[in-house]
C-alpha cells in the first residue's frame, strides 16, 4: 500500500484524528504522552474555513507537538475508498496548523471504541456521538504504544 509520509512530531502534547465527512473525533495526550484522552467531536459539514478555526484554536489551546490521524485501511492492507481523502485532509491540516501530521492504522478502531463504550450507560446517540472521541484515543494510543516501542514511522508498520 502507498502510505503517505509521516512526519516525525517533537516532544509534547499530541492530538489524535478520527477523520469523518460529517463528525471529526479528537483526543489528546498529556506532554509526557503517557495518557491520551478523548476530548471532543466537531460536527463538520466541510466548511474548511469553520474547521480551519477549530483546528488553529484546538492547536494553539492544547499547545499541540503534531496531529496523528487515524488511516483507513482495509485488513489486508490495501487502501480504502476513504485514504485518499484522509491524505487530503491531512495536508490541509499540516498547512493549516504548521504542526507535522503523522498518520496511523486505524482498523478497527470503530469496533475497539464501540466496545469501550458498552454499558457505559449512555443512549445509543450518545455512545454514537462519543465513539468518534474514543475512536480517535484508539488512534492516539496505538501511536504512542509504537512510539515508546521504537515502532517504524509508517501507520502500522506498513511499509510506504
Amino acid at each position: 500500500m502507498s502510505v503517505p509520509p509521516s512526519d516525525p512530531i517533537p516532544t509534547g502534547r499530541v492530538a489524535g484524528i478520527d477523520y469523518g465527512r460529517r463528525r471529526i473525533g479528537v483526543a489528546v495526550c498529556d506532554a509526557a504522552r503517557i495518557i491520551a484522552s478523548p476530548l471532543c467531536v466537531l460536527d463538520t459539514e466541510g466548511d474548511r474555513e469553520v474547521d480551519g478555526r477549530f483546528f488553529r484554536k484546538l492547536a494553539a489551546e492544547e499547545r499541540l507537538a503534531g496531529f496523528v490521524i487515524g488511516l483507513p485501511i482495509h485488513a489486508d492492507g490495501s487502501a480504502s475508498g476513504m485514504s485518499a481523502e484522509v491524505e487530503r485532509f491531512g495536508a490541509w491540516l499540516g498547512g493549516l496548523t504548521g504542526l507535522p501530521i503523522a498518520y496511523q492504522d486505524e482498523r478497527y478502531t470503530s469496533r475497539e471504541a464501540a466496545d469501550m463504550l458498552a454499558g457505559v450507560g449512555l443512549s445509543r446517540a450518545g455512545k454514537r456521538r462519543r465513539s468518534d472521541a474514543v475512536a480517535a484515543q484508539v488512534v492516539l494510543t496505538s501511536w504512542l504504544e509504537r512510539a515508546a516501542a521504537g515502532g517504524s514511522p509508517d501507520p502500522g508498520g506498513l511499509e510506504a
